[in-house]
Order: C-alpha cells, then structure tokens, then sequence
C-alpha cells in the first residue's frame, strides 16, 4: 500500500519542517498565557473599564475564525506597522514584515483570549481562605503569590495549557493560506512534487502524534511535580 522509499524520502522532507512549526507554537504559547494571565487578572481584580475592554476582546476573537483574523493581519498589520512608525520618524518598510510574524501575531491574539479564560478559571478555584491564613502567619503578598497562589494556579491550568498548546499546533496549519510553512504545509508541498497524498499525510499525522505525545508526558510530570510542592 505504502512505498517504503517514498516514505523515508518524505519524512525527511517534513521532518525540516518540525524545528519551524515547534518555534512559531512555543512563541505563541508563552505570549498568550502572559497576555491571558494579565487580561485574567485584570477581570479578576475586576479593574474597571479595562474589564469591559478585555471582555469585548474576548467576545470578539473567540467568535471570529481563526482564518478571518489571519488575513486581517496580513492585509491590515503591515500598513498599520508602517503608519506607526512614520509617526515615530523610524524609516523601515514594514511592507517586508515576514509573514511568520504576522502569523505568530494573529495567532496569539486569538489564543489570548482562550488562554485568559483557562487562568481565570484557575484563579477563581483558589480558596481565598488560604490567603487569610497566609497573611495571619506573616505572608507578604509577594510571597503569598510565590508560594501559594502561583503554584496552585499553574497545577488547575495545566492540563487546559496542554489543550492549547495543541490547538496552537494545530492552528499553525492555517499559515499556509499566507504562505507559512508547518508541517502540514510542508506535507501538501512535498506530496505535490510526486503526487503521494496519502503517504505525505500519515507522516504529518504521526509527527504531531508525537508531539502531541511528548507534550502531554511533559505536563503530566510538571503536574506531578508541582502536587508534591503543593
């Protein structure tokens, strides 16, 4: 069914896509969980009018698809770079932004808003009581948020964090429509140049299996570790 040469000759091929995609989706994960952590401390300190504002953020990138907000960012990002930085007096053509910028960009923008309910949610499953005893033994609010609240925040977070870091992975594939090359972008090009579609596509499946995998035993001991600590 499969041609074992093919295979090997593929695999190589998407496989000098892995290194690419692995980057673009940690970069977006870690920027979205900072700007979720913050939107979610904001709304949970109930901080007003920035509340409203981050609540309509949310509203506005968890309705509109992914895709839609891709091709804003590619059409709008550049001439509103390239407007900013004519204020600013800076001469750089932002026209040549690289379109894994842009990518990277639009992406976290929308998980931003996914990631801010998942910290919130963390947030609001901690018992404040906690925080009443913590501050009768003495506790600064610095350490109270080393100590106590951050640690048992991350543990509530982390298996909602692994979800989107495969969603991130798996949003990636929609850089193709801006000429973004994953993995899955990476397996139509290579399957286009000797038309074994079906081979291209269960290496692309088998690659973000693994991933999907090594991500998941990564959680589950950073989880493990942080029960003990807890």
């Amino acid at each position: 069914m499969f041609d074992t040469e093919i295979l090997l000759q593929d695999t190589q091929e998407i496989l000098g896509a892995v290194p690419v995609t692995l980057g673009m989706a940690l970069t977006i994960f870690v920027l979205s969980t900072i700007v979720g952590s913050i939107f979610a401390l904001v709304e949970y300190r109930r901080v007003p009018v920035l509340r409203e504002l981050i609540m309509a953020y949310k509203i506005v990138f968890k309705g509109v698809p992914m895709v839609i907000v891709i091709f804003l960012a590619y059409f709008g990002l550049p001439p509103a770079f390239q407007f900013l930085l004519s204020l600013l007096g800076i001469n750089f053509n932002a026209h040549e932004t690289p379109n894994w910028v842009i990518l990277v960009i639009a992406v976290t923008g929308c998980i931003a808003a996914f990631q801010s309910e998942i910290i919130k949610g963390a947030l609001n499953a901690f018992d404040t009581g906690q925080s009443d005893a913590a501050h009768s033994l003495g506790y600064t609010n610095g350490q109270l948020f080393r100590r106590i609240l951050f640690p048992q925040v991350v543990l509530t977070a982390i298996p909602d964090l692994t979800t989107s870091m495969m969603v991130i992975m798996k949003a990636l594939s929609l850089g193709f429509a801006i000429e973004v090359v994953d993995i899955f972008a990476q397996s139509q090009l290579t399957a286009a140049l000797n038309y074994y579609y079906l081979e291209a596509f269960v290496i692309a499946v088998v690659i973000y299996m693994v991933i999907a995998y090594i991500v998941t035993q990564i959680a589950d001991r950073l989880e493990q570790a942080l029960r003990v600590r807890t």
